[in-house]
């Protein structure tokens, strides 16, 4: 599934004294599928808003009247939770900072990068479509979407489109953890049995004897403990779909075995004396090269190619960059329904935790970015998610080091003292509650010099308070 056909949900207001400059950002909301408003200036916007619905606003920072900094403070106020972007064309560092600090989710230059515009509605749409109840982003368990952001997931997404409605056999390639049962899941459910049962094993967890009787069932009395006659997989499916994960670690002895089944479309359950007429789609996974098994000998030839009659490959996490921040929300989303309680506010991502995710080599891939969620939605303490929270910091030097290799030692060097200070002083101000005093001591250093490194990286002391519930802008 594609997570842009959800934003039909949003509403963006935009604000800005141009009626040019308001018509282009309108065509461009409406490009990604989004609804526009318009206000020509603070006070109007105000009114929209007092009696209108939205979920985001982009707003000009110089403005007659009220200006873009005072209708910011005004929302902040009004409606606490909803994402601000800053646009001007007197951008200033300070500025910049000021705004920021004062709860803006986003601050851009003009002339402004339409890409890059559509980029942060999208990622903010994301935010407010958790948030609502986390009902958009849970009406599917995560285990069943296809999160297709990435140019190289949306050619995954289409493959999977095509062959869907087709029964021929599948082969889907890829890392442990990237997503293979999830692509295998959507092509159940987008094809023509999608009523009919999807019923997944993992080849790898059973010996030849128990994934023989889990595939083709067993008879009573055929083995010590089979206490009751057991349908096979094969037989349950009934029409539907089997999904037969990590192929590559079957013996020879049971790939000859499932071969035949696939051949001759009937099973012979353990301990019965006829064969039994089966109707199943296969769809199995491998984490492994199959053909270069095939080349060594380990793996059957001829139940290679009746496995991949079509193969669906599925890149590393590291290789789609851009499916990371939705994958995060969608995890982030189902890790509070799971672990907070009922009713409590959806934790934020801080710029700082989503550049973490982002910088991160994922060897785990998917399997791995939903557990660092899960863990921080878990040790979080306020309603802010830092990089600490992640659990990645212990990998901090390989994923930085490999991000900068053409760089020189003294910039690589800043950019590691850079990281250092920001998480130090968050992990400071989150065990005192925010209070800069204590969290000074705690560092050894002198209020003055820890307030300087807070103003340096743009850090809101406000954002550790435990009461504090505000989304943090970092």
């Amino acid at each position: 599934m594609n997570m842009t056909t959800d934003l039909g949900q949003i509403r963006v207001l935009i604000v800005d004294d141009e009626a040019d400059i308001r018509l282009g950002l309108s065509k461009l909301m409406k490009s990604i599928g989004v609804h526009a408003a318009e206000a020509s200036s603070g006070k109007d916007a105000l009114s929209w808003l007092q009696e209108n619905d939205a979920d985001i606003v982009l707003t000009d920072l110089m403005m007659p009247g009220m200006s873009g900094a005072e209708l910011l403070t005004e929302i902040k106020h009004l409606f606490p939770e909803m994402p601000v972007v800053i646009l001007t064309a007197f951008g200033t560092i300070q500025t910049a900072v000021s705004c920021l600090q004062n709860g803006a989710a986003h601050f851009l230059t003009k002339p402004f990068d339409n890409k890059n515009v559509q980029q942060i509605v999208k990622n903010l749409s994301l935010h407010v479509l958790a948030s609502k109840g986390r009902s958009s982003i849970e009406e599917t368990p995560s285990d069943q979407k296809i999160i297709a952001e990435d140019p190289r997931m949306k050619r995954v997404y289409a493959l999977v489109s095509r062959v869907s409605r087709s029964p021929a056999p599948v082969l889907i390639e890829g890392p442990s953890g990237a997503g293979k049962e999830v692509v295998a899941r959507t092509l159940h459910r987008q094809s023509s049995v999608s009523e009919l049962p999807f019923l997944p094993v993992n080849a790898a967890a059973l010996t030849d004897t128990l994934l023989e009787s889990e595939l083709f069932g067993h008879r009573r009395g055929a083995f010590t403990g089979a206490d009751r006659d057991h349908k096979g997989l094969f037989e349950e499916a009934r029409g539907g779909t089997v999904f037969l994960d990590e192929v590559a670690s079957m013996s020879s002895a049971f790939q000859g075995k499932l071969l035949r089944v696939l051949q001759e479309r009937e099973v012979r359950p353990v301990g019965n004396a006829t064969n039994i007429q089966v109707d199943f789609r296969l769809i199995a996974a491998t984490n492994r090269d199959l053909s270069q098994l095939v080349r060594q000998g380990k793996f059957r030839e001829d139940l290679y190619y009746r496995l991949r009659v079509v193969s669906i490959p599925v890149p590393a996490l590291r290789e789609r960059s851009l499916d990371i921040h939705p994958l995060a929300m969608l995890f982030l989303a189902r890790a509070a329904s799971l672990c907070l309680p009922t009713g409590s506010p959806l934790p934020q991502l801080s710029q700082d935790a989503l550049d973490a995710l982002l910088s991160h080599p994922w060897p785990g891939n998917v399997r791995e970015l939903e557990n660092a969620i899960q863990r921080a939605v878990i040790v979080c303490g306020s309603s802010v998610i830092h990089p600490h929270h992640l659990g990645l910091i212990e990998r901090s030097w390989e994923t930085t080091s490999s991000s900068t290799a053409d760089q020189d030692y003294g910039e690589a060097k800043k950019k590691m003292v850079e990281k250092f200070q920001r998480e130090f002083v968050q992990r400071a101000l989150e065990g005192t509650g925010g209070n800069v005093s204590k969290a000074a001591q705690s560092c050894g250093l002198t209020r003055a010099a820890f307030q300087k490194i807070l103003r340096q990286h743009g850090i809101d002391r406000k954002a550790f308070e435990p009461s504090h519930s505000s989304i943090d802008h970092s």
